[in-house]
């Protein structure tokens, strides 16, 4: 797959620490993060000096204790002090493990266990899960609580240890190095589809995805961090770019909190996935319908681009209120781990807003290509990065395949699973992802599903239903869809139904109608002919994903 963007010149970086220590050096007294700590309403700022500061007092501590080259777990909320955690045991000779917080008792103890997780940072709210499950986590040897004050039998205070350091050397610490290309970040799947897998990234995957992704898009000023951290994209992507490029991350206390936090805080930019988006860009019309404005803002959108066409922008001007929802100083939004509608990615454009859309993949570090935003499309997910390839496996007639990553950002392996490692990454480094999609005229990456969510219809069609989901969530009212194909008597899939979570009160028979309206542009094939109206919203991923269940 051809590279055909305008690459932007950047520095290298071998290591996490290096890019780090660089960054101090240069912008020593720059604000690296701003958070409000529990409780409080006022903001505090941490220059890149302090943070680091604060690595090398905890990572000299962790070291005398033995744990230099240990894996490290860490469960717990978003935080400045998980974030310090993180990167103090990637600037060690360590294998950092973090733990999505939201997994069932059984599946954190499953992940605890099989990462061979020698220490565990833990939050306040998990205090009681740790005293409750010290037993069953026998690999643990010591315990660390963000929010104890003291060292107890069993449990030692994160910042008695920072303050222990500051009296320590930090020689041995400062001396660790790990292989750049063996085991640094261990991310487990969800375990959606069976037990979860330890993926396992290399310091060179974590460094080359934030170089090469630096190449096609930038990212600057101010960064608003709202995604888990224990999930790649933001943890690899937002807080190690962050660091990289010097720029300031503040942490989202809370998902009900959004909306203050981009008005207080005032980003640049923040990382989102299609999901936020969906959200944002629904809830933004439904306002707007209901203050009856629609006719107003579709005229303003009219103007705006006229005028753009003769290279005046006034959105800054037409849109100032609505910008001003998400602080006012917010330039752009990048978009990952699936495509997004091309209708969301217009709308943004309009208000000015870029919206940059990508596609990850865990076991790519995440990010295997992004959109140049200098020459941007909402129907693509953009070019593969510099270091990696693309290619699709045994494309159909329309060049739909799965598709395959090679290169600097792939991951290792799975842990401990090299039967489930060879099932997906040949010898000679390919990665089979499960996405299925194609590669356009123009070089660019186009998904078009899930390999396990395929439909194949008993005429022998192949069905991609986020692609049909993705009409029919355009119809206002509808909230959350699953599209699926309905069998008959002898097992065959004959169509396809729509199972939906409305915003509001609607008959099925106009839902159905509506929709049949909305895909009538598609072959017919690909219509909906049955729909299932949901009481509840649908179960979700840690990051906002509907869990499909059929």
């Amino acid at each position: 797959m051809a590279k055909k963007y305008r690459y932007i010149p950047r520095m290298e970086a071998t290591s996490v620490r290096e890019m780090l220590e660089t960054t101090v050096s240069a912008h020593p007294d720059v604000d690296a993060y701003q958070f409000k700590e529990p409780g409080s309403d006022e903001i505090r700022h941490v220059t890149f000096r302090e943070f680091n500061e604060i690595t090398e007092n905890l990572g000299a501590a962790l070291t005398e204790m033995g744990y230099g080259k240990a894996h490290i777990a860490c469960v717990g909320e978003n935080s400045f002090d998980w974030i310090c955690a993180y990167i103090t045991v990637l600037k060690s000779a360590g294998v950092f493990v973090p733990v999505d917080k939201d997994l069932p008792t059984d599946d954190k103890i499953h992940v605890l266990t099989e990462s061979d997780a020698s220490v565990l940072f833990f939050s306040d709210k998990f205090e009681p899960w740790v005293r409750e499950n010290m037993k069953a986590l026998k690999g643990i040897k010591c315990f660390i609580g963000f929010s104890v004050e003291k060292d107890d039998k069993k449990i030692k205070s994160y910042k008695a240890l920072i303050e222990k350091g500051a009296q320590l050397s930090r020689e041995e610490y400062d001396s660790l190095r790990s292989d750049p290309n063996e085991l640094k970040l261990m991310v487990y799947t969800s375990g959606t589809t069976g037990i979860a897998k330890g993926v396992m990234l290399s310091e060179h995957n974590l460094t080359s995805v934030i170089v090469n992704a630096l190449y096609v898009t930038q990212i600057f000023g101010k960064s608003l961090s709202i995604l888990p951290y224990h999930h790649t994209y933001e943890g690899v992507l937002d807080i190690i770019g962050c660091i990289f490029e010097a720029n300031t991350l503040c942490i989202n206390s809370s998902l009900k909190r959004i909306v203050k936090d981009l008005q207080e805080y005032k980003p640049t930019q923040i990382f989102i996935v299609p999901a936020i988006a969906e959200f944002m860009y629904s809830s933004i019309l439904k306002n707007i319908r209901q203050q009856g404005k629609e006719k107003s803002f579709n005229g303003a959108v009219l103007l705006s681009r006229s005028m753009r066409k003769i290279g005046v922008d006034l959105r800054p001007v037409l849109f100032k209120t609505l910008r001003s929802v998400f602080g006012g100083d917010l330039v752009k939004i990048i978009c990952g781990g699936a495509p997004i509608r091309p209708e969301i990615g217009k709308f943004f454009d309009d208000i000015g807003i870029n919206l940059i859309g990508g596609y990850g993949i865990t076991e790519c570090s995440p990010l295997v290509s992004v959109n140049d935003e200098k020459s941007l499309t909402y129907d693509t997910v953009g070019y593969a990065l510099p270091c990696t390839e693309i290619k699709i496996d045994s494309p159909n007639e329309e060049g739909i395949g799965e598709i395959l990553v090679k290169g600097d950002t792939v991951m290792l392996g799975y842990y401990k699973q090299p039967e489930k490692t060879a099932e997906v990454l040949t010898e000679d480094g390919w990665f089979s992802t499960g996405d299925y999609g194609y590669i356009n005229k123009k070089e660019r990456l186009v998904i078009t599903g899930r390999k396990k969510n395929i439909i194949v219809l008993s005429n022998g069609k192949n069905i991609y239903p986020e692609e049909i989901e993705g009409y029919i969530q355009d119809i206002p009212y509808v909230e959350e869809v699953i599209v699926k194909g309905h069998k008959n008597e002898s097992g065959e899939e004959v169509g396809l139904d729509a199972e939906l979570y409305l915003s509001e009160p609607h008959d099925e028979a106009d839902v159905l109608k509506d929709i049949q309206k909305k895909l009538s542009i598609l072959p017919m094939y690909k219509n909906v002919s049955r729909v299932e109206i949901r009481t509840e919203p649908f179960p979700k991923t840690s990051t906002n994903k509907i869990k499909r269940q059929y």
